[in-house]
Formats: C-alpha cells, sequence, structure tokens
C-alpha cells in the first residue's frame, strides 16, 4: 500500500523532465522564502496532463493550486526532519539500489537479446522435456550427462506417457508436458535451447540453474496474437439461487440465436462482475496468459470477428465466448519498450550485467592485475578447502591493491573477499587459481560499486528519478504521521464528523423480486398476466419455453438500484411493475418486499466515513500550512505560463 501511494505521488509530481530542458529560470512561486521555477511546473504539468483523471486539475490555476499544496507538505516535512529518520533513509537506500539495476546495463547487449526475443515473439513452441534435478554448486556431472545422452535416444522414439510413466517422480526426476509457450516463458537457456531445436528433434543434454534437461519439440507455430473478447459466465458454484449453470447458459444462448444482443444478455446475466458490466468484454491476451487452456482455445478458434461460441465449460464455470478483433504481434517498435523491461527482469540480464562490468573495466581503466597476488597465494592453507580459512593476524592489511577514480580498496577489503570465496566449491583448485578467481569477481563487484554510487553525479534521468522517490517518501511519512495515522486514533473527531454528515451515508433502497425479461412486448405481457396470479417462475417458464425457443428468462433476489437485472429508472414499490422496455428487451418486476432507504450506523459506513473525515482534516491542516510558511506567486511569470499552456 506504501508503495503504492509513493507511486501516486511521484505521478502527480513528477520531476522527471526531457533531455532538452527549458532554460527559463523564472521564479513562479516561493514557499517561505524557497523559489520553484517556473520550468518545473511546466515540466510537471505537461507530463501530468493525460494522468489526470479530474478535469478541473488541467487547469492551470488549479493545477498551480495542487502544485502549491505539495511543496508546502514537503516545506512541513524538512522541517519536522522527516528526511533525517533512520527509516526513511533505509527506505530510500532500498529504493536507490533497486532503481539503479536499470542502470547498470550494456545497451548493446540488451538490443541484442531484445531483437532475440522479438523473433522468438513470433512464434510458439510446444515442447516437452525430462529433467534430472542437480544442487547448482554440483560439478561432477558427467555420469548425469550421460544418462541423459542416452534417455535422448529413447526420447526420439517411445511413447512419452510410457517414458512418463517409468521415469517421473515428482522429485529428483520430472518429466513434463509445457504445452505451448513462447518467449519469458521459461528461463533463458531453456528457451534458447527450445527455440533452437528442431521440430521433431531432441535437444542435447544442457544445464539451467534447475539440473539438467532434454527438451523434444512437438511443434512451431506462428503465434495466436493478442485477441480482444468478450464473455458471459455462469458460475459453477451458485449461492443465492437454485439455477442450473448449465440450463441457465443454454438460456442465454437460445436469446442469443433469436438476435438478442450480446453485450446486454452479458449486462444481465454474467456473473463475472469484472466484465459484465462492460457488456462482458475482456481485456486483452495471448496464448498461455490465462489460467484456463480450454477458454483460450475456444476463444482463438473462432475464425471472424464477432463470431460466437456455442456453450462450453472450464474449471470456472459455462461461458459464451465472443470475438471481437485479433492483433498480431506489433512491429518491433511497438514492443520494444516493453521488450527491453522483460529483457531486464529475466534471468537474459545475467549476460547484460556481464558485459556491463567489461565495459566499466575498459571505461574506468582497471586492470586485472592483481599487484598482492603472490602474497596472497602464500598465505592461503589446507583449511581453505574446508572453509576454515582464517586471515593471519600479521595481514599486510593497508597496501592499496585497487583503485578506481578516487576510490581505492586495501588488502584488507580483498582478503575479506577472499575470506568469502572459500564458502564456494573449490576442491581441487590450486591456490593460484583460488586467488585469480576470487579477485577477478573482487574487481568486478569494486566497478560496479564504484559506477553505482557515483550514478547521481553522472546520470541526470538517473537523479531526477530519485529525487522523485525522495520527495514522494517524506510526502507519505508526513501524510501517515499527520492525517491517516492521526485520524484513526481520534474516535470522538470521528464520531463528531459522522453525526454532523450522517445524511451522506444511506443504505439505498433494495426490493426482493423477481424480475422477468422477454425479448417480445407480447411475451412480456403474458409473463405479467402470469405473475399477478401469482404463477412461479419455473411454472410460467414450463409454459412459454421450449427447445427451440426462450421467450423468458427470470432473475430473482434482493436487488438495489442499479443491480443489472433491474430496468433502467424502475421505480421502486411492492407489487407489479409497469412494463419497461431497454436493451432492445422487456422487463416487468414483481416485488414482493421493498426494503426502504435508511441511514447507516457508523460502523457499517465506517470505511467511507474515515475517507471523508482524512479529507477533512487534511484541508484544514493546509490552510494552517498556508498560514505558516509565506506563499508568493508571481503573477506575471504565471500569465506567461498560460500563455505558454493554451496557445
Amino acid at each position: 500500500m506504501k508503495s503504492y501511494i509513493i507511486s501516486a505521488c511521484v505521478i502527480l509530481f513528477s520531476t522527471l523532465f526531457c533531455t532538452a530542458q527549458n532554460k527559463d529560470n523564472d521564479v513562479l512561486f516561493t514557499v517561505a522564502d524557497e523559489p520553484v521555477l517556473a520550468s518545473e511546473f511546466v515540466r510537471v504539468y505537461n507530463k501530468n496532463l493525460n494522468l489526470v483523471q479530474d478535469e478541473s486539475q488541467k487547469d492551470v490555476d488549479q493545477y498551480l493550486s495542487l502544485f502549491v499544496n505539495y511543496k508546502l507538505k514537503l516545506a512541513e516535512a524538512k522541517a519536522l526532519d522527516f528526511h533525517k529518520k533512520p527509516t526513511y533513509l533505509r527506505e530510500l537506500e532500498g529504493y536507490k539500489k533497486q532503481l539503479t539495476k536499470n542502470y547498470m546495463v550494456d545497451s548493446e547487449v540488451t538490443d541484442a537479446l531484445v531483437k532475440e526475443a522479438y523473433e522468438r515473439l513470433l512464434y510458439d513452441i510446444n515442447a516437452k522435456h525430462i529433467l534430472i534435478r542437480l544442487d547448482p554448486s554440483r560439478k561432477d556431472t558427467l555420469e548425469v550427462y550421460n544418462r541423459l545422452l542416452k534417455l535422448r535416444e529413447r526420447f526420439k522414439t517411445e511413447d512419452y506417457n510410457d517414458l512418463k510413466k517409468e521415469l517421473h517422480n515428482g522429485n529428483t526426476i520430472l518429466v513434463e508436458d509445457l504445452g505451448y509457450f513462447s518467449a519469458f516463458k521459461m528461463v533463458y537457456d531453456f528457451e534458447t535451447e527450445a527455440y533452437n531445436t528442431k521440430v521433431g528433434d531432441v535437444s542435447m543434454p544442457f544445464r539451467t540453474q534447475f539440473g539438467y534437461h532434454i527438451v523434444k519439440v512437438f511443434d512451431k507455430r506462428q503465434s495466436r496474437g493478442e485477441i480482444t473478447a468478450g464473455h458471459i459466465m455462469i458460475a459453477k458454484n451458485q449461492k443465492d439461487t437454485a439455477e442450473n449453470p448449465e440450463t441457465r447458459i443454454h438460456e442465454i444462448y437460445k436469446l442469443i440465436e433469436q438476435g438478442q444482443e450480446f453485450e446486454s444478455l452479458a449486462k444481465q446475466f454474467s456473473q463475472d462482475k469484472s466484465s459484465a458490466s462492460k457488456g462482458g468484454k475482456l481485456a486483452p491476451f495471448t496464448s498461455g496468459q490465462l489460467s484456463s487452456i480450454v477458454f483460450e482455445d475456444v476463444a482463438f478458434s473462432l475464425t471472424e470477428d464477432n463470431a460466437i461460441s456455442k456453450p462450453f465449460e472450464t474449471e470456472y464455470g459455462w461461458h459464451i465466448v465472443k470475438r471481437y478483433s485479433i492483433k498480431t504481434i506489433g512491429s518491433f517498435e511497438d514492443m520494444q519498450y516493453e521488450l527491453e523491461n522483460k529483457v531486464s527482469r529475466d534471468s537474459r540480464s545475467k549476460l547484460i550485467t556481464t558485459s556491463m562490468q567489461d565495459k566499466l573495466r575498459k571505461q574506468y581503466n582497471v586492470s586485472g592485475n592483481n599487484p598482492s597476488r603472490d602474497y596472497f597465494v602464500s598465505i592461503l592453507n589446507d583449511d581453505f578447502y574446508n572453509r576454515k580459512w582464517q586471515l593471519p593476524s600479521d595481514l599486510d592489511k593497508a597496501k592499496i591493491i585497487l583503485k578506481i577514480g578516487s576510490k581505492q580498496w586495501s588488502n584488507k577489503d580483498f582478503a575479506s573477499a577472499l575470506r568469502s570465496h572459500q564458502k564456494g566449491n573449490t576442491k581441487g583448485k590450486s591456490f593460484e587459481n583460488i586467488v585469480d578467481e576470487a579477485y577477478e569477481a573482487f574487481v568486478n563487484r569494486c566497478v560496479l560499486i564504484y559506477h553505482e554510487e557515483n550514478l547521481e553525479n553522472v546520470n541526470q534521468e538517473f537523479a531526477q528519478i530519485l529525487n522523485e522517490y525522495r520527495e514522494g517518501l517524506l510526502l507519505f511519512d508526513l501524510m501517515e504521521t499527520k492525517i491517516w495515522n492521526a485520524t484513526k486514533e481520534d474516535t470522538l473527531g470521528l464520531e463528531t464528523y459522522f453525526n454532523k454528515n450522517k445524511h451522506n451515508y444511506k443504505w439505498n433502497s433494495k426490493v426482493e423480486a423477481t424480475v422477468a425479461s422477454a425479448s417480445k412486448k407480447e411475451d412480456i405481457e403474458a409473463v405479467k398476466s402470469m405473475l399477478k396470479k401469482n404463477e412461479t417462475a419455473e411454472s410460467i417458464k414450463e409454459k412459454l419455453n421450449t427447445n427451440s425457443k426462450q421467450k423468458v428468462i427470470f432473475s430473482s433476489g434482493t436487488m438495489e438500484a442499479g443491480h443489472q437485472a433491474l430496468p433502467n429508472n424502475f421505480e421502486f414499490k411492492e407489487g407489479m411493475s409497469k412494463i419497461y422496455s431497454q436493451n432492445n428487451m422487456f422487463y416487468v418486476v414483481k416485488v414482493n418486499k421493498l426494503i426502504p432507504e435508511s441511514f447507516k450506523t457508523l460502523e457499517e459506513a465506517r470505511g467511507m466515513v474515515m475517507n471523508d473525515y482524512q479529507q477533512d482534516v487534511e484541508k484544514n491542516w493546509v490552510n494552517g500550512l498556508k498560514n505558516k510558511y509565506k506563499v508568493t506567486i508571481n503573477q506575471e511569470v504565471l500569465s506567461k505560463i498560460k500563455s505558454q499552456i493554451y496557445n
């Protein structure tokens, strides 16, 4: 939650500027004599213009008011020394380390990996594999390799299910059907072998972090692309009704066959609450993205836009799917930014790090020669192999062993690294090899550390993003202390606020009702007549619906205004309603009981009341800050800004 709020602060009041910065140094306003430049405000306004949901905030004066409030809060946070709190400093340092990772990359290697990933995304691979698990540190793997070589010959010709029954134990040996996958779905080493193996062939044994594999490729097809689809779903588990899900989905399908609009039926009947209000429409998805393979296969099997599937069952319920469009894999240019982000989070990033280390060593002219090599070789002994080696008491600690820019490392620093190195697998290695390996790793780590520590000085974009978070974190801590936590503990203030504003917290009117809908007016009129005679919904359906015609559908239960089953502008009163017409259908409602509008108790409305109370307290608090810190706005500069933005 905290990260989300900080991110929101960063988005709203970002100071991430373009490379070509405005050189205008006019002061737009001051807060306690601290200047805020016009160029900063203009950049922030333009950057966030499309992110602002409230149209009033696009007005320069309204946005300036928000920006001034933001600066007032930051002034208060610094006056209270929030920027010196240990918790603040720790969290900021943690974020800095995370952010730094994005700037510690080799762009050339990244570009090559991004292009390779794009080429792979154009195809889906269908594969099965055999894995023999190994500890990542294990070096003596020839026996496992040879065993997989023999299994490779069997995998070429023998039945997969027979091999799985014989070999798979779910622990040390896995025989698995991986289905279709594409780039980024597997670890990079595995993905590479799969894409480099021909259809029908079995790869040579190869190693990943999990152990040794062989992979057999059964198919390579063009990517299905990204589909935009909608669905009507009736869940398997019906809590508040006795309706049979399969029966209900087939009733709805009959209405579609009779010409009823898919979207209208989805709004009224679909039990997928996240999509029902949108006429059943789902967010676009690709093959392998959803948790239901059955659903994906049905959706992608629709060959034309606006085609509608027959009812089908998944593990979640019964569905009808409508295809709206299918988009093939976009151009490389369109996908480049997204792929760069994926590559940076993928196992491919190890290749980028190694390349980055090599480049930085050249950039900072770091030699691979260890001036203390002979000394460290001489002080090692057999305890190192048993992970018991200790630093000698007469260690030559002060000698400088490595220098990068203004930073230098001594024998003492390398000795600590060398001691940690004994935790690895060093059996069978000479002391010379051990020292050389440890020094190579030491130099690589030091050059990255040096570059990381200087990023804020050499990379403007990095410095600006870090400052965004620095301010966002300050603002969060201040708001948490002064508003959120304070109001949670102020039970008397909350009660007082609620009593003054209880008219804002009401239960809507509800009805216990039966709703009938039909596509023809004469059918709904017949239903209304039968309902007046107290005939049940089941009885009416038996009389009107046939195997070939679905004339009426019923919904029943407790419903409030806006319920999807109720027609718009429904009049809440007991008894039989008039006939309503909407979405090319006719409705009639029999209200058995009216539950009138009522006031909520504080407990029932606590969440809404707390939110409103916090906003009220914040408003008064900000007004106090305006009295505490003098704000002076340069109206002449503001006029220039308005002219620049509006013209």
